[in-house]
């Protein structure tokens, strides 16, 4: 087997387990220890893997944050697919909290019901108001990038509120290590309205599989997540531990 077959099997089996150990890589593709050894020195050096005891484990980039501008212009056909079929969940009389994130600002044209919104968005409050909903809007610090609204005071505010459903906007999301997001403020804010929600989805398009940020929001089992396509995540192990919406046209 040539060494491109045999890096390529070896990061496929770390995509989709995490972890590989020497022996089954032996025994898989029939070569020596020495061969897998001078396999795992190469993609360790390359930043595909990290070598452990036994074999190797995968490692994650953690991406940095955009800015609302800069996530805005990625994906927006997806991203629109997503807010209005989420919107679509909405009934009469909801009582929802409305998460700061560019695919739920997206849903806001689609809200035409008789609902209250709570939310953390800048530019999601101002939009629901010009649409006549009733509308709370969390005190705390305004983050520069993101328009999003942390901090203590935040979470306190948001810990007096029920809500029928939560809309989450998310960063990553992983087999593994769940759902993520660069800010560990916006996430345990983030964590608060899924605790308070009676119906909580998070919403992401296929981009946002298979990635890993700074701080964890919650296991994959805590939510339902709406997202584009089902067939982006065929080399993502999650089905048993998720629940998953395709959005659909």
């Amino acid at each position: 087997m040539l060494t491109e077959e045999r890096h390529s099997y070896i990061l496929k089996k770390l995509k989709e387990e995490g972890i590989v150990k020497s022996q089954d890589i032996i025994r898989e593709l029939n070569c020596s220890e020495s061969t897998v050894r001078r396999d795992l020195i190469l993609l360790e050096d390359a930043g595909h893997l990290k070598r452990i005891h036994g074999g190797a484990k995968r490692v994650y980039d953690l991406d940095e944050e955009l800015s609302v501008v800069e996530k805005s212009a990625k994906n927006v056909q997806e991203k629109t697919l997503i807010a209005r079929y989420a919107a679509s969940l909405i009934k009469e009389n909801d009582v929802i909290y409305l998460d700061a994130g560019t695919t739920t600002l997206a849903m806001i044209p689609f809200l035409n019901k008789n609902i209250t919104v709570v939310t953390n968005g800048v530019q999601h409050a101002s939009l629901l108001v010009d649409q006549q909903l009733r509308v709370y809007l969390l005190g705390g610090v305004v983050k520069n990038t993101t328009k999003a609204i942390v901090g203590v005071n935040s979470v306190s505010e948001l810990k007096k509120y029920r809500f029928t459903k939560a809309f989450l906007g998310i960063n990553g999301i992983d087999e593994e290590y769940g759902c993520t997001t660069p800010d560990p403020e916006e996430a345990l804010l983030k964590y608060t309205a899924i605790q308070q929600s009676s119906n909580s989805y998070v919403l992401s398009d296929h981009s946002k599989w298979g990635k890993v940020n700074f701080a964890k929001v919650c296991d994959l089992d805590e939510v339902t997540i709406i997202t584009d396509q089902i067939k982006h995540l065929k080399n993502h192990n999650i089905f048993e531990n998720a629940t998953i919406l395709e959005a659909t046209s």
